[in-house]
């Protein structure tokens, strides 16, 4: 049985099944191992972790312990009653509509920052202007119709990861500046440092960077010194504000003192740094990586939800569940009525009723013709079913990334 416990209460003989962390902020070879020593509890509490998950069929038991499904029942739980709280995205055009441009804006994004990557490593400064232009192509998709690019950036090559998860971390961050409700100005400079947080990154020897398996302790110590690569690298080009630069140098950082390269007081954490945190990590966790495989969106949220209460703002982690959905777009979900759908679209009345691709019939084990479904119309208006769980794709053998791109 997998039950979750304090890291203070871990004991010679137990079996970690799960550092309940994000994999890029522990320096441990794997995720799962039985504990041998006082010095491994030591390092696990040294390093920021707060809880674990422990398997009781491989070592040691904590009796009056939740177990991991109490602990999701419940997670899920709140994040429903969060869900039911009237979001704040007003779309102004169909996806259908967007979804070409998005397109086009997804590989200039790219584009740019791989040219920014290279720049970088040859000691050039940054072309804020070219970098201006893209945020703010960024932001008018993102408020003619978020779902159109946010979709779109859900698929990403293992190859090109590191660019593309700029150019999700930057559309993420305009979202989230959005339902926020925080100024044009401020939203496009914090889309300019999601779009170049990573700018660091350009200094990480490739085989260190996608190095197919967990990082030694001395590789670790070498990627953690991009967020400061990174600063430096922009305090070339005086034309990029302090917020950019702060979220470059600062988005490592946690609420608990245990992030880099600081180890900043939550006191000393902007509230945009700390968007960017959260929005860096959901978009790191759900992807796919030469080392990891990524989780569902619909998981991540709820990792998020379950790490503020040491690593995050919890309010922001809210804030941001209410930005893109329990569901996310491209989410795959289960209907009452055994039908399996992908997220298309979020609704503007309820977050628990988006628009969805009709792809799976669980009843016949088998694919159906692809047909639209707005969960918010009554019966007899192609509406009358409800989510009752996500789902992972990668069971049903569906690829949800098949029907978000066209």
């Amino acid at each position: 049985m997998i039950k979750k416990i304090s890291s203070s209460d871990l004991r010679v003989g137990m079996y970690i099944n799960e550092l309940d962390c994000d994999w890029l902020t522990h320096p441990f070879l794997t995720n799962q191992f039985k504990v041998n020593s006082d010095a491994q509890i030591e390092k696990i509490v040294a390093t920021g972790i707060h809880n674990v998950y422990i398997d009781t069929d491989k070592g040691l038991d904590v009796p009056d312990a939740p177990t991991e499904e109490e602990v999701r029942h419940n997670l899920q739980e709140e994040m429903i009653a969060l869900a039911t709280a009237e979001p704040s995205t007003h779309q102004r055009t169909t996806r259908e509509d967007e979804l070409h441009r998005a397109h086009a804006i997804k590989g200039r994004a790219q584009q740019l920052v791989r040219t920014v990557m290279a720049d970088a490593r040859l000691g050039r400064a940054v072309e804020v202007e070219q970098v201006d232009h893209v945020v703010e192509n960024i932001t008018e998709s993102i408020l003619r119709n978020s779902g159109a690019l946010l979709g779109l950036l859900t698929i990403k090559n293992k190859d090109d990861y590191t660019f593309l998860h700029c150019v999700s971390v930057c559309a993420l961050m305009v979202a989230f500046c959005r339902t926020m409700e925080i100024d044009a100005e401020t939203t496009r400079q914090a889309g300019m440092g999601g779009l170049l947080h990573d700018t660091g990154k350009a200094l990480v020897p490739d085989a260190v960077l996608n190095k197919p398996g967990k990082l030694t302790e001395e590789e670790f110590e070498l990627i953690k010194r991009h967020p400061r690569d990174g600063y430096e690298i922009l305090l070339k080009s005086p034309e990029i504000g302090p917020i950019p630069l702060d979220i470059t140098l600062h988005h490592h950082e946690r609420l608990d003192g245990n992030g880099y390269p600081d180890k900043f007081k939550p006191e000393q954490i902007q509230q945009l740094v700390r968007m960017s945190s959260i929005v860096d990590v959901y978009d790191a966790i759900t992807a796919d990586r030469c080392y990891h495989r990524g989780i569902t969106a619909t998981d991540a949220l709820r990792k998020l939800h379950e790490w503020s209460s040491f690593h995050f703002d919890p309010k922001l982690v809210q804030a941001f569940i209410r930005c893109v959905g329990i569901y996310p777009v491209g989410s795959l979900v289960r209907l009452e009525s055994g039908r399996l759908g992908v997220v298309m679209e979020q609704n503007d009345a309820s977050l628990l009723m988006p628009r969805l691709k009709v792809v799976f019939s669980t009843k016949s084990n088998s694919r159906v013709e692809p047909y639209e479904l707005d969960l918010s119309r009554p019966m007899g208006s192609g509406g009358a079913d409800r989510i009752v769980a996500h789902e992972d794709p990668s069971i049903w053998r569906i690829n949800p990334t098949e029907f978000i791109c066209v």
